[in-house]
């Protein structure tokens, strides 16, 4: 079998991948999501901890990530020792966060955007499942909204979350928002910086089929947050965001834009963003 390596999408995929696509991975995709999301329904009645549901979606993740065709390569995963911090990582695709349930070997809970909650069986699995809600559209009431996840933290509990509030569009990284950085400052734990490389080739925003490619998540090193304070919030955020570019871009085919340029596509997917939410 042909090695696959990573390289641009090809546009339009090969007939034979589409039709792959369509009449195995995305319905493979659909059903195991819906099976192992029932289970994790069924094993909320009686698991108060959350660790069966976890375990759960640990299997959907890896499951899926098969499904997808994709090989999902960990580096300085050592760094995945289950210490309570904030993990944060870039957002490219759909497939980010059963990439990640696959690939952290711990429990933690993920914090994730509160319009999520309200949708039917998923927002059902993720609020049974004691995933933490946010608001990403109201400054205010997200500051409010990130308190449950410094509680989780404080329970000693890792949590996780996509500091740019939504998929790039571009497979570009997007601006950070600082919630991780208040959440890691006002819990007293470090931040987790690791980057996603391959999902965006897999799966891009606005599409359905599935181009298998190798996957990796590479782990940096941790950022303590002692000596931080709440008005070095945006400078915890840039230094954040500064490793997470440097580990995506080191293991990615694609070139990191000169500052202009990336000024421009944060702008244009932050003006995705807001069309999404509309």
């Amino acid at each position: 079998m042909k090695k696959r390596t990573l390289g641009p999408r090809p546009s339009p995929l090969p007939w034979s991948e589409r039709a792959v696509s369509y009449c195995i991975r995305a319905p493979l995709f659909f059903l195991s999501t819906v099976f192992f999301g029932s289970l994790s329904l069924i094993a909320s009645l009686w698991d108060k901890d959350g660790k069966a549901q976890h375990a759960i979606a640990q299997r959907w993740g890896r499951t899926v990530v098969r499904i997808s065709g994709a090989k999902l390569t960990r580096i300085a995963h050592e760094q995945l020792d289950g210490r309570v911090a904030v993990y944060v990582s870039n957002h490219l695709s759909y497939t980010d966060t059963p990439v990640i349930f696959g690939a952290l070997p711990f429990q933690f809970r993920i914090v994730a955007r509160h319009d999520l909650f309200k949708l039917p069986f998923i927002g059902w699995h993720l609020r049974r499942s004691g995933q933490v809600p946010v608001n990403v559209t109201n400054p205010r009431a997200s500051i409010s909204s990130l308190g449950g996840a410094v509680k989780t933290l404080r329970a000693g509990i890792p949590v996780f979350i996509f500091p740019e509030g939504g998929r790039s569009e571009t497979g570009h990284l997007a601006e950070f928002m600082n919630g991780p950085a208040f959440m890691a400052i006002r819990a007293g734990v470090p931040i987790i910086p690791m980057a996603l490389i391959g999902t965006y080739e897999l799966l891009p925003m606005h599409s359905t089929e599935f181009h298998p490619v190798p996957v990796t998540l590479v782990v940096g090193d941790p950022i303590e947050t002692k000596g931080y304070g709440m008005k070095q919030i945006d400078e915890l955020t840039a230094r954040a965001s500064e490793e997470i570019c440097r580990l995506y871009y080191e293991h990615s085919y694609l070139e990191q834009p000169a500052k202009l340029e990336l000024e421009a596509i944060t702008v244009a997917s932050s003006q995705t963003g807001m069309e999404e939410d509309q």
